[in-house]
């Protein structure tokens, strides 16, 4: 049984050479590109004074405080950036996909977004 004549160097080397093409790229480069809370955490230890575990303690509560209030019906107001409020839905008639059984979708609650005028017209 022969086996490849493929250096066993190669794919380690290339392997090795992803990662440093991601860490060249902008946290979001693209309109479409989506920033990971990490990143969050990373640019935030960036332009603060704090390491990235505190930047990171700091995010997550921020997040907590905001999940707990809409959670408690309340709106959150972030400036610049935009209102977080808890809307109800109306009970409605839908159609099951596939058995087109029509079915009553039960009234709900849902977070909507409302972009803030000054982040809209910078956009």
């Amino acid at each position: 049984m022969a086996k490849s004549t493929k250096p066993a160097a190669a794919k380690p080397a290339a392997k090795a050479a992803k990662p440093a093409a991601k860490a060249a790229r902008p946290a979001a480069a693209d309109k479409g590109e989506k920033i990971a809370k990490t990143q969050i955490i990373d640019l935030v230890a960036d332009k603060t004074s704090l390491n990235k575990k505190q930047a990171g303690e700091a995010v997550a509560s921020m997040l907590d405080v905001v999940v707990e209030a809409l959670r408690g019906g309340k709106s959150v107001g972030l400036p610049g950036l935009g209102t977080f409020s808890v809307a109800k839905t109306a009970a409605r008639q839908g159609v099951r996909p596939g058995t087109s059984e029509k079915i009553t979708i039960p009234a709900g609650k849902k977070v909507r977004f409302k972009v803030a005028s000054t982040l809209k017209s910078g956009l």
